[in-house]
């Protein structure tokens, strides 16, 4: 089953959540992206133990990732399998919708897979992904970073990609501005045309009267 998420398009901004996922349907994402915008994501994913009666991660589970460009004709620009845990990364080249999907899959036989004691069924996979890391400062790195001059490259990288998506959103504003005006134009236009043969339609019918009128008194 597709899950839409709007997720907030904050520079630099991390986004942590997990979800469960079965072997018969990938779980997809939605994000609508900035041209020039890095995203990091980081996954794991674990599988109910009925042993232990909790959910673990093993050599068995492997992740397929695949993020297409919607706005172009879904345009694969990544496609990439893991382990059960893992990164990827990708940078929008050109601004707009990203779709990024995950495909579980396990190869241990267990017991736990998709059985019905396992809450929710299938997978639990946990994501983190970080949108507008630049590339100096890499998503591994940034828990350690702990010196100041480290935190001031950060503060930077951070005030550019803000730049950028003010520049993004004013972009869209002007487009959607553009369309608006050209929207309206054409219904004025089109209400003065109306109007025109309106004008046209009623002297000819008013002369045509007239005419009716002067010959019915000479008969």
């Amino acid at each position: 089953m597709r899950v839409l998420i709007s997720l907030l398009m904050l520079a630099s901004a991390a986004h942590a959540l997990y979800f469960f996922i079965d072997a018969a349907t990938p779980k997809c994402f939605f994000e609508d992206l900035p041209k020039d915008t890095l995203v990091v994501g980081h996954y794991g994913a674990e599988e109910w133990d009925d042993r232990s009666n909790s959910w673990q991660q093993h050599a068995g589970i492997s992740i397929y990732i695949s993020v297409d460009e919607i706005f172009d004709n879904n345009h694969r620009v990544v496609s990439q399998k893991g382990s059960s845990s893992g990164r990827f990364h990708f940078s929008a080249h050109e601004a707009g919708n990203h779709k990024i999907c995950f495909t579980p899959n396990s190869s241990s036989g267990r017991s736990g897979w998709l059985s019905t004691s396992s809450p929710n069924g299938g997978i639990k996979l946990q994501l983190d992904l970080v949108i507008g890391e630049t590339n100096e400062i890499e998503s591994n790195d940034k828990n350690k970073l702990q010196d100041i001059a480290s935190r001031v490259k950060d503060l930077n990288a951070r005030l550019k990609d803000v730049r950028r998506e003010q520049v993004f959103q004013r972009e869209r504003e002007a487009e959607f501005r553009d369309q608006s005006e050209s929207t309206n134009s054409r219904v004025i236009r089109w209400i003065l045309i109306q109007l025109v043969v309106m004008g046209i339609t009623c002297v000819w019918q008013l002369s045509n009267l007239r005419s009716f009128f002067i010959k019915q008194k000479l008969t």
